[in-house]
């Protein structure tokens, strides 16, 4: 990963030079998932083939693309040809001291192959089938929402058990919230529930938002970060006056593991869309860790990726203020 990360820097700088771009913009091939990156609360294998109890849904078909604000999103198809004919130019004229480096290097300089961005797409997943999406869109229906949660696992169990519960009342119990957040979820599965009812029959005052996770096991940083853009925009559609509290994706894992350093980089580009009236960032995520990056004791399962009571706590009190104003 730490090479993959050198040569991703190495290829952006040189493009930056070549067709004076800025910002992370690259579309590579998807990673294997990393040791120990697993789904925020993972759908049961075999989810989707139907098993011996439960609902048995249909296979998931990859939706139409979402919008995506300029502030992340990728090139196009067209754009990366345009690019990488600009660099081979480049290279092929070059007569620094580097050229011997660009001609030999130029497989990783070049970008890949255009690929559509799923994370970015309204699909239809697994966690939005069946009984917890109709409850939603019932729920919508009844209005009467001030205060919308969003987002995966680390949302949806605010409420699993009556520790979690009560952090939840602590800071929540005095405002009319829905959580439509579901565990497993992934930026198009939500970009697909807010189209498709959940977004529709109310205009919360405020939403707080936190996507992701689970993207990153098959998606670049810059998909995921398009991905989360593309929820922002769906939100500002359905809610135009709404206030949302886009917080980063909490950190996962140990000091050095990969998807950390993913999310770090997720971190930044979403960071691009604070607007300051509609959208605001927030990024607790340092209030979890001690000084050498591990997770406080008794703030987070073993798992290194759910909070338990104490960190929720931690995140009610870090958002608390936040979100007293927009819902003033």
């Amino acid at each position: 990963m730490k090479l993959h990360s050198v040569r991703q820097g190495f290829r952006l700088s040189i493009l930056a030079a070549v067709v004076c771009a800025s910002g992370v913009f690259a579309q590579s091939p998807a990673p294997a998932a990393p040791a120990g990156a697993g789904q925020a609360g993972q759908a049961p294998a075999g989810a989707g083939r139907g098993q011996g109890r439960g609902p048995a849904f249909p296979p998931v078909v990859i939706g139409p693309p979402a919008p995506v604000p300029p502030e992340v999103a990728l090139p196009t198809a067209a754009e990366v040809t345009q690019m990488n004919e600009a660099m081979m130019k480049f290279i092929g004229s070059d007569k620094s001291a580097a050229a011997p480096l660009l001609k030999r290097y130029e497989h990783v300089v070049l970008l890949p192959p255009f690929r559509v961005n799923t994370a970015a797409t309204y699909t239809q997943t697994v966690q939005r089938m069946g009984p917890r999406h109709e409850g939603f869109v019932e729920r919508a229906r009844q209005g009467d929402i001030d205060l919308l949660l969003h987002g995966d696992s680390i949302t949806d169990w605010w409420v699993q058990n009556d520790e979690n519960k009560a952090m939840f009342d602590k800071y929540f119990a005095n405002i009319k919230t829905a959580n439509f957040a579901v565990a497993g979820d992934t930026t198009q599965g939500v970009l697909w529930g807010l189209h498709n009812g959940e977004g529709q029959g109310f205009q919360p005052k405020a939403v707080m938002l936190m996507i992701g996770t689970n993207n990153a096991g098959g998606s670049t940083a810059p998909e995921i970060a398009a991905g989360i853009g593309a929820v922002i925009l769906e939100l500002r559609s359905n809610f135009p006056d709404a206030k949302i509290l886009l917080l980063a994706i909490f950190p996962r894992g140990l000091p050095g593991d990969a998807v950390r350093d993913k999310i770090v980089l997720v971190n930044k580009l979403i960071a691009r869309l604070d607007d300051q009236k509609h959208v605001f960032v927030m990024d607790i995520g340092s209030k979890f860790l001690d000084d050498k990056g591990v997770f406080l004791p008794d703030s987070f399962r073993p798992d290194n990726l759910h909070p338990v009571a104490k960190g929720y706590d931690i995140w009610g009190q870090a958002v608390q203020a936040r979100l007293a104003e927009f819902l003033k």
